[in-house]
């Protein structure tokens, strides 16, 4: 798994990709960051709430090449007749995209020591913010890596990607359009989006934490089960 790791985080940045994400990403937090800044305010909710969409759209630039990228090169077969076990690669690849990611979300705690200067931030809420922000990346990094599992075209890899993110946004909407009360809260309680507001607000629910813990865990397996029926077939 190590060195699938270490192989991937390499690609990222041998390539743009990687500096192309972390470009994109602080530049849209130091954006909504400058607001707090402007609004007087030393709660940096705004920061995590406003990052929520970037986030969905940004992530398939992570993803889409993950898995998509060796089978349009044909070095999947190389990786599924290696000695190495389905999960450790699939896990080699995902982590690879999480670190990347973190990297990014790491600025928040930039924002945080600089707010710190000015005045005490509440820095449970901060790390509650930082913790969701980094499961709901997670998360989408899975699904995303599922996706790209599923074709050897970067392009659509990334259509896929940006699809599933418009879906999850939409969820929101689609739940108020339901007039069935058991249906409408069902597909609100998938809601990526009101589980995550309850992270910005300060609230740490074990529930929220298990649900996208829980997306992360379905999507490897069944990026797994893909990989599984390549090798043998």
């Amino acid at each position: 798994m190590f060195a699938i790791l270490k192989r991937e985080l390499s690609a990222y940045f041998a390539s743009p990709i990687g500096y192309i994400y972390l470009a994109v990403f602080y530049v849209f937090s130091g954006y909504f960051f400058f607001g707090v800044l402007y609004s007087n305010t030393t709660s940096l909710s705004n920061v995590f709430n406003g990052m929520f969409t970037i986030i969905m759209l940004l992530i398939p630039i992570l993803t889409m090449r993950l898995l998509s990228e060796d089978r349009k090169n044909k070095t999947d077969q190389a990786l599924l007749t290696a000695p190495i076990n389905l999960i450790s690669l699939v896990m080699g690849k995902f982590l690879s995209a999480l670190i990347v990611y973190a990297l990014g979300v790491a600025i928040t705690l930039v924002y945080a020591i600089i707010i710190a200067t000015f005045a005490r931030p509440d820095w449970m809420v901060i790390c509650g913010n930082i913790v969701g922000m980094l499961l709901l990346g997670a998360a989408l990094i899975a699904i995303g890596m599922f996706i790209s599992a599923l074709t050897e075209n970067q392009v659509i890899a990334a259509v896929g990607g940006f699809a599933a993110g418009f879906s999850l946004i939409l969820v929101d909407s689609l739940s108020t359009l339901v007039t069935i009360d058991w249906l409408s809260s069902f597909i609100s309680g998938l809601s990526f989006m009101v589980r995550y507001d309850e992270f910005t607000s300060g609230i740490l629910d074990i529930s929220n934490v298990l649900f996208f813990v829980s997306v992360c865990a379905v999507f490897i397996f069944f990026t797994v089960r893909v990989f599984e029926k390549r090798r043998w077939s």
